[in-house]
């Protein structure tokens, strides 16, 4: 069954204008065929949009589908619960206009089990790229534990390069998309600062050796200067966070295609929703580290660096509902993104990274039929994106 959406006003992610009186024609889920005025053939249903703005469906390239940020509890999670949690995080995901996710650390590796879940069976999600469990050392970030009694580490717990070649391999075998390494320390571990280095740099260095060898990419928890190096000299594909990304590593990232993902939104929850609520250690990295963090993701953006919309979603307060839209707010309001590239960081640059630019990330023929219907002009005002009640396809079907 093929079907024709006419009338259109498209950004269709390749171009920075927007396309008036557009048409595109959708076939067993893919764009088929697009151009503008009067629609070239007939289809077997036709669908004016009325002049309506029409953008690829979101990606989001930094989530934990497993988190829960209300109650923020990280460790002693059952297997049943994350996947309850993720469930449902998913489909907020979806409804929000996220039509495409990459999953950057999650318990039991449910984010894999998910994704081949979705493959034979009707659920209701973006597209996944997993990441599973990602690497840490002994006590650093992301060392938690899960299961009733503990008996499982959040983590792969590698502390030598022998380590790290094992627990990827393993990975790999377990159907990983996306290698993900702790780099430094976090805002959420207790017991480390953000300046804290943590994998090291040879140990980094086996990790994209063996991702790079079987085609995946991997990316760097970094927040801390001394720990983005570390990771630059690895060979890594994307920087995550970033605080304190200088300026000669923000211009090699330009010139080699670093990504940046810095997740802004996640220290703006916690500033915005997390006082008095959270523990002290939190609420004081934050306080430290947010006014050097946006102040240095926007000197990085102006150097040509990519920044893509990713919000680590799922960290406290940090809403899989809305918290995409917000990042994509942050990224105009306070890194100095035009709306349009604020967009291309949330569908073509993100494709790019993730690895899925074959199919995803632009409206063209085809490719799948991922799309946004806002009434807005996005290009204008980044706030269009945030319409609670705009049309949500993925694969051409209407989600909402």
């Amino acid at each position: 069954m093929s079907t024709i959406y006419y009338n259109a006003s498209i950004f269709d992610g390749r171009n920075a204008e927007i396309t008036r009186g557009a048409w595109f024609e959708v076939t067993d889920s893919r764009i088929n065929q697009m151009g503008t005025g009067k629609p070239s053939k007939k289809a077997d249903k036709n669908i004016d949009l009325k002049g309506k703005y029409v953008t690829p469906g979101l990606i989001n390239a930094h989530t934990h589908m497993m988190m829960n940020p209300v109650t923020n509890k990280l460790e002693y999670l059952s297997e049943t619960e994350v996947t309850a949690t993720a469930i449902q995080n998913l489909r907020d995901l979806l409804e929000s206009g996220v039509t495409y996710i990459r999953d950057c650390g999650c318990a039991f590796n449910t984010d894999i089990k998910l994704r081949d879940f979705a493959k034979e069976h009707d659920l209701e999600a973006p597209g996944i790229i997993a990441s599973g469990r990602p690497m840490s050392m002994t006590g650093g970030h992301g060392d938690f534990k899960e299961g009733t009694d503990g008996e499982i580490d959040w983590s792969y717990l590698t502390d030598s390069p022998d380590e790290m070649r094992k627990s990827v391999r393993t990975a790999l075998k377990l159907g990983t998309d996306n290698i993900k390494v702790m780099a430094t320390g976090g805002v959420m571990s207790a017991g480390d600062n953000i300046d804290d280095t943590a994998i090291t740099l040879a140990e980094m260095k086996v990790a994209v050796e063996e991702a790079h060898h079987k085609g995946k990419k991997v990316a760097a928890h970094a927040q801390g200067n001394s720990g983005i190096q570390n990771a630059l000299d690895a060979g890594v594909d994307s920087i995550e966070h970033g605080i304190y990304v200088d300026e000669k590593q923000a211009d090699y990232m330009a010139k080699n295609n670093v990504y940046l993902v810095p997740t802004l939104n996640a220290a703006a929850s916690i500033s915005k929703y997390g006082r008095d609520k959270l523990p002290s250690y939190m609420i004081r990295k934050n306080d430290q580290v947010k006014s050097d963090f946006f102040k240095n993701v926007s000197m990085a953006f102006k150097k040509g660096v990519k920044v893509i919309v990713g919000t680590d979603a799922g960290t406290p307060f940090n809403s899989f509902k809305i918290g995409t839209w917000e990042e994509m707010q942050l990224l105009v309001n306070e890194i100095g993104a035009t709306p349009t590239q604020a967009l291309l960081s949330a569908t073509q640059y993100a494709a790019d990274l993730i690895g899925i630019s074959d199919n995803y990330g632009t409206l063209e023929p085809e490719k799948f039929a991922d799309f946004l219907v806002l009434d807005q002009d996005p290009t204008q005002s980044i706030d269009a994106i945030t319409q609670d009640n705009k049309l949500v396809f993925q694969h051409g079907k209407q989600i909402k």
